[in-house]
Protein backbone atom coordinates (compact mmCIF):
# COMPACT_ATOMS: atom_id res chain seq x y z
CA UNK A 1 0.00 0.00 0.00
CA UNK A 2 1.39 3.49 -0.83
CA UNK A 3 1.83 5.49 1.98
CA UNK A 4 3.17 9.70 1.30
CA UNK A 5 3.75 11.23 4.67
CA UNK A 6 4.35 15.36 4.65
CA UNK A 7 5.97 17.54 7.26
CA UNK A 8 7.86 20.47 7.71
CA UNK A 9 5.04 23.00 7.78
CA UNK A 10 4.47 25.54 10.62
CA UNK A 11 3.91 29.18 11.13
CA UNK A 12 5.98 31.67 9.16
CA UNK A 13 5.64 35.65 8.39
CA UNK A 14 4.96 36.86 5.31
CA UNK A 15 8.19 36.96 3.01
CA UNK A 16 9.75 33.99 5.06
CA UNK A 17 10.76 30.15 3.87
CA UNK A 18 9.90 26.84 4.80
CA UNK A 19 10.81 23.58 3.21
CA UNK A 20 8.05 20.48 3.24
CA UNK A 21 9.15 17.27 2.74
CA UNK A 22 7.17 14.27 1.41
CA UNK A 23 8.27 10.89 2.07
CA UNK A 24 7.42 7.39 0.40
CA UNK A 25 6.80 3.92 0.80
CA UNK A 26 5.14 1.32 -0.56
CA UNK A 27 5.58 1.95 -4.50
CA UNK A 28 9.02 2.55 -6.24
CA UNK A 29 9.93 5.90 -5.70
CA UNK A 30 11.77 6.68 -8.71
CA UNK A 31 8.95 5.40 -10.98
CA UNK A 32 6.10 8.15 -9.79
CA UNK A 33 5.24 11.66 -10.55
CA UNK A 34 5.34 13.67 -7.60
CA UNK A 35 2.96 16.75 -7.35
CA UNK A 36 2.51 19.07 -4.08
CA UNK A 37 -1.22 20.56 -3.68
CA UNK A 38 -2.62 23.03 -1.31
CA UNK A 39 -6.29 22.99 0.02
CA UNK A 40 -8.11 26.18 1.94
CA UNK A 41 -11.29 25.79 3.28
CA UNK A 42 -14.23 25.83 1.15
CA UNK A 43 -11.83 26.04 -1.96
CA UNK A 44 -11.04 23.04 -4.64
CA UNK A 45 -7.20 21.53 -3.84
CA UNK A 46 -4.98 23.10 -6.81
CA UNK A 47 -1.86 21.89 -7.72
CA UNK A 48 1.09 23.78 -6.80
CA UNK A 49 3.85 22.16 -8.60
CA UNK A 50 5.14 18.68 -10.31
CA UNK A 51 8.00 16.80 -10.99
CA UNK A 52 8.41 13.98 -13.57
CA UNK A 53 10.46 10.85 -13.09
CA UNK A 54 13.13 12.86 -15.58
CA UNK A 55 12.57 15.90 -13.13
CA UNK A 56 10.72 17.91 -15.43
CA UNK A 57 8.68 20.26 -13.55
CA UNK A 58 5.74 22.50 -13.84
CA UNK A 59 4.28 25.26 -11.45
CA UNK A 60 1.36 27.53 -10.91
CA UNK A 61 1.40 30.51 -11.93
CA UNK A 62 1.01 32.03 -8.25
CA UNK A 63 4.07 30.19 -7.18
CA UNK A 64 6.77 30.77 -10.05
CA UNK A 65 9.90 32.01 -8.94
CA UNK A 66 9.46 31.56 -5.26
CA UNK A 67 8.51 27.77 -5.07
CA UNK A 68 10.74 25.06 -6.37
CA UNK A 69 10.04 21.39 -6.18
CA UNK A 70 12.71 18.68 -6.66
CA UNK A 71 13.31 15.07 -5.42
CA UNK A 72 15.42 12.97 -3.62
CA UNK A 73 15.13 9.21 -5.23
CA UNK A 74 17.85 7.68 -3.00
CA UNK A 75 15.75 8.84 -0.06
CA UNK A 76 11.96 8.37 -1.56
CA UNK A 77 11.50 11.97 -0.79
CA UNK A 78 10.01 14.76 -2.74
CA UNK A 79 10.12 18.31 -1.65
CA UNK A 80 8.71 21.83 -2.24
CA UNK A 81 11.28 24.75 -0.83
CA UNK A 82 9.11 27.89 -0.18
CA UNK A 83 10.31 31.20 -0.54
CA UNK A 84 9.37 34.74 0.01
CA UNK A 85 6.08 33.79 1.25
CA UNK A 86 2.72 35.27 1.00
CA UNK A 87 -0.31 35.13 3.55
CA UNK A 88 -2.71 33.92 0.52
CA UNK A 89 -0.13 30.95 0.34
CA UNK A 90 -1.74 29.61 3.74
CA UNK A 91 -3.03 26.26 3.03
CA UNK A 92 -2.75 22.60 3.84
CA UNK A 93 -0.52 21.07 0.98
CA UNK A 94 -0.60 17.87 0.28
CA UNK A 95 1.98 15.32 -1.64
CA UNK A 96 0.59 13.15 -4.84
CA UNK A 97 2.10 10.71 -7.15
CA UNK A 98 0.97 9.21 -10.05
CA UNK A 99 2.66 6.31 -11.91
CA UNK A 100 1.26 7.86 -15.38
CA UNK A 101 0.48 11.34 -17.21
CA UNK A 102 -2.69 9.66 -17.99
CA UNK A 103 -3.65 9.05 -14.38
CA UNK A 104 -5.14 11.45 -12.01
CA UNK A 105 -2.82 12.43 -8.92
CA UNK A 106 -3.39 10.03 -5.79
CA UNK A 107 -2.02 8.61 -2.70
CA UNK A 108 -2.59 11.50 -0.90
CA UNK A 109 -1.27 12.39 2.70
CA UNK A 110 -2.41 13.72 5.54
CA UNK A 111 -1.13 16.91 4.66
CA UNK A 112 0.65 19.35 6.15
CA UNK A 113 -0.44 23.28 7.42
CA UNK A 114 1.33 25.81 6.37
CA UNK A 115 0.33 29.71 7.47
CA UNK A 116 2.13 32.66 6.67
CA UNK A 117 0.97 35.81 8.78
CA UNK A 118 0.96 39.29 7.31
Amino acid sequence: QVRLVESGGGLVQAGGSLRLSCAASGTIFSMNHMAWYRQVPGKQRELVAAITTDLSTNYADSVKGRFTIARDNAKNTVYLQMNSLKPEDTAVYYCARRRSILEAFGSWGQGTQVTVSS
